[in-house]
């Protein structure tokens, strides 16, 4: 697994946003913690316009899914203002399957992996190895 030198790893669930960035080399990744942003989650609705499973989203759905679009702006914004120029997403299942609602043409365009999964609350050595397992 190759992950070049100042790559972002997000760490994504419904409630919680991780960030990391690789400050080894790419043979040797090193993931140091970045600090988590502020979000806008106000938006309650956005996930519920995309929603496509059965009946009407339950409250915790429309918050985690409300998450899930505040992160992927954020990343968004991050990707066009060029702070952001390699990024890996770890997100749990249906919080990934949201944020791709959401992405940018910029930011798939630097996405060089997703993997689905829950590691939120996970350390450096931890990711590393999930993403090894998994690539």
């Amino acid at each position: 697994m190759l992950l070049p030198h100042g790559t972002v790893v997000a760490l994504v669930d419904g409630k919680k946003f991780e960030l990391f960035r690789n400050t080894g080399n790419e043979a040797h990744p090193e993931l140091t913690a970045m600090d988590s942003p502020k979000l806008d989650e106000h938006n309650k609705g956005a996930g519920a316009h995309h929603y496509s499973s059965s009946g009407n989203p339950t409250g915790h759905l429309l918050d985690e899914d409300a998450h899930a679009a505040a992160v992927a702006e954020w990343l968004n914004q991050q990707v066009i203002g060029h702070k952001i120029e390699n990024l890996v997403v770890i997100a749990a299942p249906r919080t990934l399957g949201e944020l791709r609602k959401h992405y940018h043409k910029q930011l798939e365009g630097i996405l060089l992996r997703e993997l689905s999964k829950d590691l939120a609350g996970k350390q450096g050595p931890e990711i590393i190895a999930a993403l090894r397992e998994k690539g």
